[in-house]
């Protein structure tokens, strides 16, 4: 894409997927509060502020209003998820001086669907693709992400299990199998009228990288995507995925942050 489709792009990303977001789950809640917009739920749900229209004067006491509001509320934590084109320019200072924790940075990433659907993928030899649409299937992935990432995703599981049961609609996951064995994940989010599919949780165990797997779960989901009427793919990216999804076809948008504040005791 050109700099002036680019920036179309990011323009409809902001508005659709941000400050005119829809909640992640049916427990889940979107509401504009002042100048941000912020999804808030209970239990292991993802809490945090979507989008922010703010300023040189009115950034820290929205800032301080947030803290006061999740505080409020309970909340063990909550995410501020930082774009590097938010403002002020200097919005991540003042969130880390109101005591919030950057983690890694992460690149934002798109893609046309129709290119990204036509691409021609195979499985690798032994490889076969399983729609994830129950329980065990989510604990296939979970397994996945755990060999992979070294962490457990307790959160992602209740998302899935709640998507699953409520909204199965809006998400695609996928498992792929060496005979009975999880080696890959990955899964698509796909909110109502919206023009961006999202690409998360893309893991592969290490000893089956290098396969195409990877590659070929990014395609799967395309095609899914394609057959939805979806015309962009996005993708918060790791260092690690990154250039691989640069050679598919996709373009950076720019760069995100989450920035995680926690109660303290």
């Amino acid at each position: 894409m050109d700099l002036d489709e680019l920036l179309k792009v990011r323009a409809a990303f902001d508005r659709e997927m941000r400050r005119d977001a829809l909640p992640d789950a049916a427990q889940a809640r979107v509401e504009r509060a002042g100048a941000v917009v912020r999804q808030t739920v209970a239990g292991p749900g993802w809490s945090g502020v979507l989008w922010s229209d703010l300023d040189e004067e009115t950034a820290d006491a929205e800032i301080a209003a947030q803290v006061a509001y999740f505080a409020g509320r309970g909340a063990p934590d909550f995410e501020w998820k930082l774009y590097g084109h938010d403002r002020p320019a200097d919005l991540a200072d003042r969130l880390r001086t109101a005591g919030f924790v950057p983690e890694p940075a992460e690149t934002l990433l798109v893609g046309r669907v129709h290119e990204l659907a036509a691409l021609p993928v195979e499985p690798p030899e032994g490889i076969t693709l399983r729609p994830v649409t129950d329980e065990a299937g989510v604990d296939l992935m979970m397994d996945v992400h755990a060999k992979a990432f070294g962490t457990e995703r307790p959160r992602i599981r209740h998302l899935l299990l709640t998507l699953l049961r409520d909204e199965p609609e809006t998400v695609a996951a996928v498992v792929a199998m060496a005979g009975d064995t999880p080696v890959s994940a990955a899964r698509m989010e796909m909110r109502p009228g919206s023009s961006f599919a999202g690409l998360w949780g893309g893991g592969t165990l290490p000893e089956w990288r290098g396969r195409g797997i990877y590659r070929l779960l990014v395609a799967h989901r395309a095609r899914i995507a394609a057959e939805r009427g979806i015309p962009y793919l996005q993708v918060d990216a790791s260092d690690d995925s990154r250039p691989i999804l640069e050679r598919l076809g996709f373009d950076v948008l720019g760069t995100t942050v989450p920035y995680v504040w926690t109660a303290t005791a």
